[in-house]
């Protein structure tokens, strides 16, 4: 009898001895600030979002949360930064959906892969907006349909921005190119504040983004949206028609989401996603970005990583038709 209560003891002993770890971890994150990574400059969707929920975060965790921009190639570089780095929650992306095309360009490409998908974990998204075919408001063009004949009157004459090669606003337009039979010029940013920027001061044409990118300056009468990627009515811009209603089967969606590294232990992860929950649902943070013209569309933990992984598939075919972009 003493042997069979010393065995269920020994058991109690092993199980509480494993769990040991899971409770230093949960007790002692955060105890320092965290880096959150932006990998565009400011003034795109992401460096929207990041910022609000960044300080919403900071306020459920206790410590601060610092932005870091790191732009460049499409978002890559600054996703390989996090994923490359220490899995100890202290590390954090804000990334947009380019995440799902960089590693399948960079095979097209034939350069070495910035990351894998397996080297980073989805813990939240927070928006999943079409993007718009935005032009200065004194441009030419009234309409998509405006848009697509001019274009084919002269292929590669209209230049568009973007934030980089296969980025969120290069595949857009990738595809819109395709189904309408029409060839554009592209003209590569390191992000969607830059490109934004040069639209407005008439270095190039058009550029298809985020709707939080370009509304400020709808509102303002220096830029007009002609048509969307979605297949239902904006709320920021109720009066602009989907390019499906123009004739083309276009559909594009630019999500926002929190990514962390894979090897992060479970209970920081955990800790993370409820403040990042936390986020979600702080009232200053639905009304930054909700103003700016993105309607909070959150999702979690295995919700999102199913998106993503549906995402990464559906994009990896549109990859392979736009092909090598130099």
């Amino acid at each position: 009898m003493w042997f069979l209560k010393s065995r269920v003891m020994r058991r109690w002993i092993l199980a509480l001895g494993a769990l040991a770890p899971m409770w230093v971890w949960s007790q002692a994150f955060p105890n320092k600030a965290i880096t959150m990574v932006v990998p565009f400059p400011p003034g795109g969707l992401a460096d929207i979002v990041a910022r609000p929920v960044a300080e919403a975060m900071a306020r459920d965790l206790g410590q601060p949360v610092v932005i870091e921009n790191k732009p460049g190639a499409g978002g890559g570089i600054g996703m390989g930064q996090v994923a490359k780095a220490k899995a100890d929650g202290y590390t954090v992306l804000m990334a947009l959906s380019s995440y799902s095309v960089i590693p399948g360009a960079d095979v097209i490409v034939g350069r070495a892969p910035m990351f894998a998908h397996a080297d980073l974990r989805p813990i939240a998204r927070y928006t999943a907006d079409p993007t718009v075919l935005a032009v200065r408001a004194d441009s030419p063009w009234k309409t998509v349909k405006d848009f697509v004949e001019d274009a084919r009157k002269r292929p590669k004459a209209i230049n568009y921005g973007s934030s980089g090669n296969y980025g969120t606003m290069h595949i857009p337009m990738e595809i819109l190119a395709q189904q309408a039979g029409i060839q554009l010029t592209h003209v590569p940013f390191t992000g969607a504040g830059p490109a934004v920027l040069a639209l407005l001061g008439g270095q190039i044409e058009a550029v298809s983004t985020g709707p939080a990118t370009v509304l400020q300056h709808v509102k303002a009468g220096k830029i007009r949206v002609l048509g969307h990627w979605g297949q239902v009515k904006l709320e920021a811009l109720p009066d602009v028609p989907a390019l499906k209603d123009s004739g083309y089967a276009a559909e594009y969606a630019q999500w926002s989401g929190l990514f962390i590294p894979s090897a992060t232990p479970e209970p920081v992860a955990q800790r993370l996603r409820a403040a990042a929950r936390f986020a979600a649902q702080d009232a200053k943070v639905r009304e930054v970005i909700q103003g700016a013209g993105s309607p909070i569309q959150f999702q979690e933990g295995p919700e999102f990583e199913k998106y993503v992984e549906a995402d990464i598939k559906r994009m990896a075919d549109v990859v392979k038709k736009i092909g090598k972009v130099e």
